[in-house]
């Protein structure tokens, strides 16, 4: 069994740490996967322009170089760390209406897709690469920012399309999701390196790219709360991940570093 977070955040979107500061920050802490998923913001929109000109999105000119490097610290991250690196974006269609923002992640990508366009046809897209499409944070956070409603009110729609759904999102565990039945997944969605506090998936496979893209779509999968301690306090990374135990009842396990 192994940690796993699927919802990661770079420099080359509005993340703090570059992509090799995350495999060091994941691998030091022993975690079996991950997967830089960073923003792949609308090309038309207003919002979507407005996040090209800040450097807070991939963009056609950068996306080359941002595979290219997760290519090269995937190789890294296996040799030093036992690690498996995949490839993503989040799809990201923001709108100052709750019910028209959207976020998808395509995690095992390898092409470029422009956010533009229906959530369907997004969707079909990202399958067509043969990844992994997981529907990000689609419940209300409780939190002052953009929500993200519109994956959730058209679930049936989407379902045969959707291969997770983010149950638990950084802190946020949302009991609508879990109590649905639908495919569930759980990631930090990290920008800063407290935010490692967060949900994680937990996942009993092979350490391999394919199997673990297959062990998702399966639901092979746990959920747990994993506490970090020092990347709360923002202390140099000391030690591995250590497991101490389960702190929490039910499904929920809390996990400390």
């Amino acid at each position: 069994m192994f940690l796993a977070d699927f919802h990661i955040h770079s420099n080359f979107s509005d993340g703090q740490l570059s992509i090799p500061e995350l495999i060091d920050l994941y691998g030091q802490r022993n975690f079996g996967a991950i997967a830089i998923t960073d923003h792949l913001c609308e090309e038309k929109t207003w919002l979507g322009m407005t996040a090209q000109v800040l450097q807070r999105t991939l963009t056609r000119q950068s996306f080359p170089d941002y595979m290219a490097l997760i290519a090269e610290e995937r190789v890294r991250a296996w040799e030093q760390y036992g690690m498996v690196v995949l490839a993503g974006f989040e799809l990201t269609k923001n709108s100052l209406l709750h019910h028209r923002s959207a976020h998808l992640l395509g995690i095992g990508v390898s092409d470029y897709i422009a956010a533009d366009g229906d959530v369907f046809e997004l969707a079909q897209a990202i399958k067509h690469q043969g990844a992994l499409c997981v529907a990000a944070h689609p419940l209300p956070t409780g939190k002052l920012e953009l929500q993200t409603r519109h994956l959730w009110d058209r679930r049936k729609e989407l379902g045969p399309l959707i291969d997770a759904w983010e149950v638990g999102s950084g802190d946020n565990w949302f009991k609508e999701v879990a109590q649905s039945g639908l495919p569930a997944l759980a990631s930090s969605d990290l920008h800063i390196p407290r935010q490692l506090t967060s949900w994680k998936t937990v996942l009993d496979c092979e350490r391999h790219p394919e199997a673990i893209l297959q062990a998702i779509r399966q639901q092979n999968l746990s959920c747990i709360y994993y506490q970090d301690r020092q990347a709360e306090s923002i202390l140099p990374l000391l030690s591995p991940f250590e497991a101490t135990g389960p702190l929490m009842t039910d499904e929920h396990l809390v996990c400390t570093a």
